[in-house]
């Protein structure tokens, strides 16, 4: 080939200086394509990278590195004394080469394709973690999406007044790989919080730092579950918890919920020797009762005969608006069988990605290890400065601003619904929670309902998505804790449009 053809298959597209990518890159990819297109087939000579330079007004240099990097990826080859050839067989063909057990088969069969999805892979997909909306749909302040904490209330600058200190003060050793557990101060303010606020019997050496509740739900799983273990999980439940037992393998044992908790009478005619029980004792999501003290003790009972575990998410307990924070079912733990796992999702912010689990001491290690399995630790300038926050009692202060602001927020929304939805819908007041169970009449179907509140910009979730196998309750969750009074009234009077079209 002489050299007029090979500028002519090299220059289309031409090389453009202002393109903003380096021009040995956009040789080396036009080489390449016209060597895989064939405009250039194997065994053809190529020019010299001076003859080259010059027919396309470019530097030797940059032709040179197109020819190193071409030759380092097995499309041309150098003989010495001779020049530069293009390969007979190109390292993409060789990545279709058949195998030995499929050489001399017909290659016409067609086959069916592989499922991209293993069968747990499938359970997952399919099980608990979706929302309601897909998520480039969702609105995040939107009345009445459940869970979501004040954030426009929340002392940003502050924080913002904290991380620029450390940053100030941070030492070269810090950005290294670190403790696994997480940063042994945020450890030992949250030791003594749990102590003091919730009851819990631990130590800064049980605490082990979680990127969110859910991590310290699936490694939870990982270590203690195996594939067929049979699970009492609440039903209702969280959907987090639901996914992340069913990502572990886990039979789940449905087990229904009343007005004292989980039933474990039920539980044990069930699924006398389960493997673990989830439950949220404190407030249960989504319903919103609390475990009474007979079913806690019968629940930890249970777990001391059979020696099964006991995971408690304790996930907005700080919220409680009669009477002080229930102790946790932990603290009244006399065996070691309850793992608690706590989050700073609802009291602070959701992005923080920060949570905590309170591991029995016989699991420490094996705890610390699965952490350190997943993804080493977590950021390591969110802990320090969460420690700061809580050490310099900058957290206190906002949880008894933030009960005293939802307190006030429940009963407008109340006072709203009850003006608004009379007749339509049953709201009862809350001792604790961000959330609110709002009861529909017989004719109305919840997730009809929340359909068509959807249409009208407002965010309710149907109850019955929570449930496995229970028949559910009729009826819509609302948050309420982000939303202002006029929010609050907007998003009312929207779901009133809403009922009647329903």
């Amino acid at each position: 080939m002489d050299n007029n053809v090979l500028k002519a298959s090299l220059l289309s597209p031409m090389l453009d200086p202002e393109s903003g990518v380096a021009l040995y890159r956009q040789l080396y990819e036009t080489m390449r394509q016209a060597i895989l297109a064939g405009t250039l087939p194997g065994g053809v000579k190529l020019p010299s990278t001076r003859t080259l330079a010059q027919t396309l007004g470019i530097s030797r240099a940059t032709v040179i590195q197109a020819f190193d990097q071409l030759l380092s990826e097995g499309y041309i080859y150098g003989k010495v004394g001779s020049g530069t050839y293009v390969e007979q067989v190109l390292p993409d063909e060789l990545l279709r080469l058949p195998d030995k057990q499929t050489r001399g088969k017909k290659t016409n069969e067609i086959l069916p394709p592989p499922d991209p999805l293993s069968e747990r892979g499938k359970m997952i997909a399919t099980s608990a973690v979706a929302p309601f909306q897909k998520w480039d749909q969702v609105v995040q302040h939107q009345a009445f999406r459940p869970g979501i904490p004040a954030l426009h209330e929340f002392p940003f600058k502050l924080w913002s007044q904290l991380a620029t200190r450390r940053w100030k003060n941070i030492q070269p050793a810090d950005f290294g790989y670190s403790d696994p557990a997480g940063y042994r101060p945020l450890r030992q303010e949250i030791a003594r919080y749990l102590q003091v606020a919730r009851g819990v019997h631990c130590t800064e050496e049980q605490i082990i730092i979680m990127a969110g509740s859910q991590q310290a739900l699936h490694l939870a799983v990982q270590l203690l579950i195996d594939t067929g273990d049979e699970v009492w999980i609440e039903d209702p439940c969280y959907m987090g918890a639901r996914g992340a037992l069913v990502s572990g393998g886990a039979q789940l044992i449905p087990v229904p919920i009343d007005d004292e908790g989980l039933d474990v009478t039920q539980g044990i005619a069930r699924s006398p020797r389960a493997r673990m029980a989830y439950v949220t004792p404190s407030h249960q999501f989504p319903v919103g009762t609390v475990m009474s003290l007979s079913r806690r003790l019968a629940l930890l009972r249970w777990a001391s005969q059979t020696t099964s575990w006991i995971l408690e998410d304790d996930y907005d307990s700080e919220y409680r608006y009669a009477g002080h924070p229930l102790a946790s079912l932990q603290g009244l733990d006399q065996a070691g069988r309850v793992i608690y796992i706590g989050t700073f999702s609802k009291v602070l912010f959701p992005a923080l990605r920060l949570g905590y689990l309170v591991s029995p001491p016989e699991l420490i290690d094996a705890f610390r290890a699965a952490r350190a399995a997943a993804d080493r630790h977590a950021h390591m300038l969110d802990q320090m400065v969460l420690t700061d926050f809580m050490a310099q009692e900058h957290f206190a202060r906002h949880l008894r601003r933030m009960r005293s602001l939802y307190e006030e927020r429940q009963a407008i929304l109340l006072e709203v619904a009850h003006k608004e939805l009379e007749g339509r819908i049953s709201i009862k007041a809350a001792s604790a929670g961000m959330n609110l169970l709002a009861h529909l009449p017989k004719d109305l179907q919840d997730t009809t309902v929340a359909q068509q509140a959807a249409y009208y910009g407002v965010a309710v979730t149907p109850i019955s998505k929570y449930y496995i196998q229970y028949p559910p309750l009729n009826a819509l969750l609302l948050g309420y804790a982000a939303y202002n009074q006029q929010e609050i009234h907007h998003g009312i009077q929207n779901l009133a449009r809403a009922l009647l079209l329903s």
